[in-house]
């Protein structure tokens, strides 16, 4: 038996006196410590809690047509549209007593640390949902020294400076849920094609279980084990009350239905449309399109998803799939600009070059009605003649000469019209007209209706050898066709940022850049080329595609050796065809020629098909009548063919044509025409 000594007593007592000095050192100290580091977080401020969100692009009636998120699905919600079967599983499975602690549990610390010990091995978390947003926010997943403490940093900089609410709405909108899908709203849309809002308390469950291991309990690697997850989930929301024993027993049988693999494929919906949107919208909002793709921004822009589909669809089928000749699309609203359909190849995949907005051709005879405005303009009139032969021109001072050729060198070696020339495509009307007005004022013209390539100050400029873009000539067409008001291409109507606020918004400007007159008339005059009355010594460049349409267009079509062109409109939309080789190969089999106006006819028909036909609408300005096409003058009773045709008041034709006078009219061939007798007060002033 031991004797305790006084020595002994006075050995013991010095020795809880120093335990409990050093234990008083240590609280001390550590309490000097966490203070210090309390303290620092609070001067350090709340941390940025901005993330990369998924960008989405709505096309014309708000349906979603795509997303931009660089391998990652991001979307936030507020935690109000968050289902609250959603919140109820979440803090069951990762943290119960989120709202009773100020970032750690110390509790559940001490108990996973006890159980790791007794299974030697590490088997059970602790962290709590703020500790988990602040490594999702801010930290590596390696487990090192340090960043255990820049995470305790962080979680304690969260906790000081923002409401529960706050971080579990963003824990909810961050955490990772499998296959490239980040937050609850990127999940459910990704496993059940609903919105976060929308889950049952077995979607919810389900899902909540998969972060712990997304590798492992996604149903898309391994259903069994993911429901097996699900079910553990529904037992601790039972046990944490945040359900009934019925609500549970239900959950546990309810039938759930994940959404396909193949509903989850991103579909490229108009890629080369997609492509100018990131363009315009890192332009209109002055940053790159890096943060355009992780800003979370909502796009709203102007593609019409039927127009887009039937373009895809006639070029598809209108082009042999076996050639290799490539294809630009573009149908605009003539009155807005906005681009309404884009197809810039035939493949995205192969090549997404887009040869509507970035391949420089030669437009051929597509330059025309540009020419023919600026002539409108200046005191030309539909009747205006000149004489369509072989000619050779001089220019710069007789030092340099030109001599163009009509197609198939056919001409009519008379006077024609400027409306014929038109219809036909005279080549030689068309630079004639070209070197009286002065070859600056088709440039400059041209320049007004926004084509700002480089055009060279040639004769042959008016016949279209200075290359252009199809965007900058459909839009040109658009501004004559509408009156002459100023639009430029539009892609975006509004973007808004992650919070609705809106960030950028489309202003309609209706500023009229050309003289209104001069642009209806000019484009009536483009009504010819589907017009067989104004046949002469050679057929009208339509005339292959005119007992296609139903309505009435204007339009003009080009063709070089090269390239092959068609751009035509109504009063309601516009559009344009470019087809041809990329490396500058000829276009030799015909077939291959008409491709551009098959593809324009077959998608206007049908893009219009449940619209209202409407026809253009004479300005103010300007005055119908009815005229023999050949000669320019009033048609009489005696004239074969007669032709509405629009002249600004003032400059109309006040002579008879007398060129029929006594010639036997073939009564069948007027009235299958549609041409009645009309008094020549109707032929002058009536003519609707």
């Amino acid at each position: 038996m031991d004797i305790i000594t006084p020595k002994r007593i006075r050995i013991t007592l010095k020795t809880v006196r120093a335990f409990i000095f050093i234990s008083i050192l240590f609280f001390l100290l550590f309490s000097f410590m966490a203070g210090s580091f309390i303290l620092y977080a609070k001067i350090q401020g709340p941390p940025s809690l901005a993330v990369p969100q998924t960008t989405i692009f709505y096309a014309d009636n708000g349906k979603k047509i795509g997303e931009s998120h660089n391998g990652e699905k991001r979307y936030w919600v507020q935690l109000k549209d968050i289902s609250p079967n959603v919140v109820n599983a979440t803090l069951a499975i990762e943290d119960r007593n989120f709202y009773n602690h100020s970032g750690f549990d110390y509790k559940r610390i001490a108990g996973a640390a006890i159980a790791d010990i007794k299974a030697l091995a590490k088997v059970q978390g602790a962290s709590t949902i703020t500790q988990q947003y602040a490594r999702n926010l801010f930290l590596e997943h390696h487990k090192t020294w340090k960043r255990k403490a820049l995470e305790a940093l962080y979680t304690v900089r969260i906790e000081l400076n923002y409401e529960k609410g706050e971080i579990l709405e963003g824990y909810l909108n961050t955490i990772y849920y499998g296959h490239g899908v980040y937050g609850i709203e990127a999940a459910a849309n990704y496993y059940f094609g609903k919105k976060a809002e929308e889950l049952t308390v077995a979607e919810a469950a389900l899902l909540a279980g998969i972060p712990k291991g997304p590798s492992v309990y996604s149903p898309y690697i391994d259903e069994k084990k993911s429901l097996n997850r699900k079910n553990v989930v529904l037992q601790t929301m039972k046990e944490a009350k945040f359900i009934t024993k019925e609500q549970h027993e239900k959950a546990l049988i309810e039938d759930i239905t994940f959404r396909t693999r193949k509903g989850n494929a991103q579909n490229r919906i108009a890629p080369y449309f997609h492509d100018a949107v990131m363009k315009e919208a890192a332009n209109k909002l002055n940053i790159d399109e890096q943060q355009i793709r992780t800003s979370g921004l909502k796009i709203h822009t102007t593609l019409n998803q039927n127009m887009q589909e039937i373009a895809e669809e006639v070029i598809t089928k209108s082009i042999d799939t076996n050639s290799l000749i490539q294809t630009g699309f573009i149908a605009m609203d003539p009155n807005t600009g906005e681009v309404k359909a884009l197809v810039g190849g035939r493949n995205y995949e192969e090549s997404p070059f887009n040869r509507v907005t970035q391949a420089k051709r030669q437009p051929g005879s597509t330059m025309k009605p540009i020419l023919y405005y600026a002539a409108v303009n200046t005191g030309f009139t539909p009747s205006t003649v000149m004489r369509s032969e072989p000619t050779t021109f001089q220019y710069d001072d007789g030092q340099s000469t030109y001599k163009p050729s009509n197609y198939n060198d056919y001409y009519a070696n008379d006077l024609i019209t400027l409306l014929e020339a038109m219809a036909l495509s005279d080549n030689v009307y068309a630079v004639k007209t070209h070197l009286y007005l002065g070859m600056d004022e088709l440039i400059k013209t041209a320049k007004q209706l926004g084509i700002n390539t480089k055009l060279n100050k040639v004769p042959s400029l008016a016949l279209g050898t200075s290359p252009v873009r199809l965007i900058d000539l459909v839009n040109a067409y658009g501004i004559i066709g509408n009156g002459g008001k100023r639009i430029e291409p539009v892609f975006i109507k509004k973007v808004e940022d992650a919070n609705g606020n809106v960030l950028y918004e489309e202003k309609k400007d209706q500023e009229q850049i050309l003289d209104e007159d001069a642009a209806f008339v000019t484009t009536h005059m483009m009504t010819g080329m589907f017009d067989k009355r104004l046949n002469s010594y050679t057929s009208v460049t339509g005339q292959g595609i005119a007992n296609m349409l139903t309505r009435d267009y204007a339009g003009k079509s080009g063709t070089t050796e090269t390239d092959s062109w068609m751009i035509g409109l109504t009063p309601q939309l516009v559009a344009g065809v470019w087809t041809g080789y990329d490396k500058g190969k000829s276009i030799n089999i015909v077939e291959e020629k008409g491709y551009s106006k098959l593809i324009w006819a077959k998608f206007m028909e049908e893009a219009l098909k449940n619209k209202a036909s409407k026809k253009f609408k004479p300005s103010n300005g300007v005055i119908g009548v009815y005229i023999n096409p050949e000669s320019g003058k009033i048609a009489t009773e005696d004239c074969p063919t007669e032709r509405l045709t629009y002249y600004i008041a003032g400059t109309e034709p006040v002579q008879y044509c007398t060129a029929h006078i006594g010639e036997q009219k073939d009564d069948k061939q007027k009235n299958s025409q549609g041409d009645t007798k009309k008094t020549w007060y109707e032929k002058i002033f009536k003519w609707n």
